[in-house]
């Protein structure tokens, strides 16, 4: 191996580690409104802290996953693309199955004069 293969490797690992924390950063940004409307309460002060540790995990890795899944594309690795696909997918019916996302239950509960 040359040098210059050795310093475009590691350009793409480098170009790949910042894409996977630009991903999480994104991850987190998402789940940010439902996160603090699930930690802080919202109706009489009612908390889900499940938003916390099953929504902010999911959301990050989620987020990681996806933007690495766009950079395989880009890049021409369609097997990693595909793989990360059904990680981003795994994740997502993780996340939906445990519904990550959700509100404090009273938000749900309360009906109409909410």
């Amino acid at each position: 191996m040359n040098t210059t293969d050795t310093r475009r490797d590691a350009i793409t690992g480098t170009a790949g580690c910042l894409i996977a924390v630009l991903g999480t950063l994104a991850g987190i940004m998402v789940w940010l409104p439902y996160g603090r409307r699930g930690l802080f309460g919202a109706f009489e002060s009612e908390t889900n802290p499940n938003v916390f540790w099953l929504g902010l995990p999911v959301m990050a890795v989620g987020g990681a996953a996806a933007a690495l899944a766009v950079f395989a594309v880009v890049r021409g690795r369609w097997r990693a693309a595909l793989g990360l696909l059904a990680a981003v997918a795994g994740i997502a019916a993780f996340g939906y199955g445990f519904d990550v996302l959700t509100g404090p239950q009273a938000l749900v509960d309360c009906g109409p004069p909410c």
